[in-house]
């Protein structure tokens, strides 16, 4: 089968539903879409003002949500980063980037919904090594379930993985959101 990287339709379609589930977050999400009517490439890493990302939300078996420290930022996130030309979906995107940072095998992840749990828009600091300047990513994370446990880390951009709480999550609407799916 031939792979076909994920497309504006694609990112509009998956927005679409989002918002059918979520209509409280049009307003966020609304740069996104004009960003997309107005013919920007959000596939591609080099567009500014932004790009569209994939992320992961794995829950354990405890309920706990995976986190992974990042080299780049020294931050403890959830796993996700750039869509690549393989990708068919974001959801697929988001899962093969869960499995290179963290070394879980995709055979033992299971996804919630085709649809994110969440969108988020966040500033991204500029990155004078690799010649990026200050953008936005637009991240469409998926939640996933596991028994699993952490795998072989993708040292080159992650130190450390770790399950820590829901109540650790940083952003209360994520955390809501993770909570809600956890009942």
């Amino acid at each position: 089968m031939i792979a076909m990287p994920i497309t504006p339709n694609h990112i509009r379609a998956t927005i679409t539903a989002y918002l059918d589930q979520r209509p409280e977050d049009k307003r966020e999400i609304a740069v996104v879409q004009g960003l997309l009517n107005d013919g920007d490439d959000l596939t591609s890493r080099k567009s500014l003002p932004g790009h569209v990302t994939a992320g992961a939300i794995l829950l354990g078996r405890d309920g706990r949500v995976l986190h992974i420290l990042h080299n780049a930022t020294g931050k403890w996130l959830l796993p996700g980063g750039h869509i690549e030309p393989s990708d068919d979906t974001l959801l697929q995107a988001a899962g093969r980037e869960l499995a290179e940072e963290t070394g879980i095998p995709p055979y033992v992840v299971t996804p919630h919904s085709e649809i994110p749990l969440h969108i988020d828009v966040h500033p991204i600091d500029a990155n004078p090594a690799k010649d990026e300047p200050a953008h936005q990513h637009f991240d469409f994370r998926f939640l996933f379930r596991t028994t699993a446990d952490i795998g072989e880390l993708q040292t080159e951009e992650v130190t450390d993985a770790a399950w820590h709480t829901v109540e650790s999550l940083a952003e209360e609407q994520l955390k809501q959101r993770v909570a809600q799916a956890l009942l």
